[in-house]
């Protein structure tokens, strides 16, 4: 009989939660029943998580997730050979996702690009292609003539856009990050700067990988994941690099055997 795999999944949304602390204490309960290791966070705005465990032991889990957050969950997942994750943490939080400024979501709206239409958005030579994410996971692989802000943590990227880009003259912006929900802040911010023309890549990289033929893709290289796979091909399996993360970020991650 084969071995069940492991399975990682990834989910996020914007949504205004309340009794905080009852929501940790049923997580972290649901997470330790089921066997589920990773990370949720969660906060007045809402959830974040990335958490692994046996697929017949995920899906038992996700029940707690939606009751407590009175909602349907909406997931990306990918199957690893062993678990990504040594610990179970349920944190609460300022924000899901730090940009440390004042965003309206709603602005957001009508920015959502699908992946079948990322590669034409990003083709056009008037639109200006912004990576969202820090400067350590841009040099693991990004879109082809994407932009790297050089930024150590999100919460610089607007700084790097004020020094650099100008509404009344740079309109045309299409933003992306790993799984999406760096620019489900990041876009709705621009808008409040006045930029009119606002793409964000929906569902992230992870999403674009999952549904884009290799043949048709322009992604360059791998996509660094916040796990011990490091980062993930093409095809969402573990890749060949190596951590390197900064070391404000230690522990650093290890590199399980594929």
């Amino acid at each position: 009989m084969s071995k069940e795999r492991i399975q990682i999944i990834t989910f996020y949304q914007f949504k205004r939660l309340e009794n905080l602390s009852d929501i940790k204490n049923v997580l972290r309960s649901a997470m330790e029943e089921f066997s589920i290791l990773g990370t949720i966070l969660i906060a007045e705005e809402g959830y974040n998580a990335t958490v692994a465990g046996l697929s017949s032991d995920i899906a038992k889990f996700i029940e707690v997730p939606e009751n407590a957050f009175e909602t349907r969950l909406i997931y990306k997942s990918s199957f690893h050979a062993q678990r990504p994750f040594l610990k179970a943490k349920v944190r609460i939080k300022k924000e899901i996702v730090a940009l440390r400024q004042t965003v309206e979501i709603e602005k957001g709206s009508g920015t959502h690009v699908k992946s079948a239409d990322w590669n034409e958005i990003i083709s056009d030579e008037n639109t200006i292609v912004l990576d969202a994410r820090n400067d350590y996971e841009v040099a693991v692989g990004t879109f082809k003539g994407a932009i790297n802000p050089n930024i150590e943590k999100f919460s610089d990227l607007p700084r790097f856009v004020a020094e650099n880009y100008d509404p009344n003259t740079h309109q045309r912006i299409a933003l992306f990050c790993t799984g999406g929900i760096r620019c489900e802040k990041f876009a709705p911010f621009m808008k409040t700067l006045g930029y009119e023309e606002i793409y964000q890549l929906e569902g992230g990289i992870l999403k674009y990988l999952e549904e884009t033929p290799a043949e048709k893709s322009l992604w360059e290289g791998e996509c660094f994941v916040f796990d011990d796979r490091i980062a993930v091909d093409n095809n969402l399996q573990p890749g060949k690099t190596e951590d390197a993360r900064p070391l404000t970020l230690n522990p650093p991650l290890k590199k399980t055997e594929k």
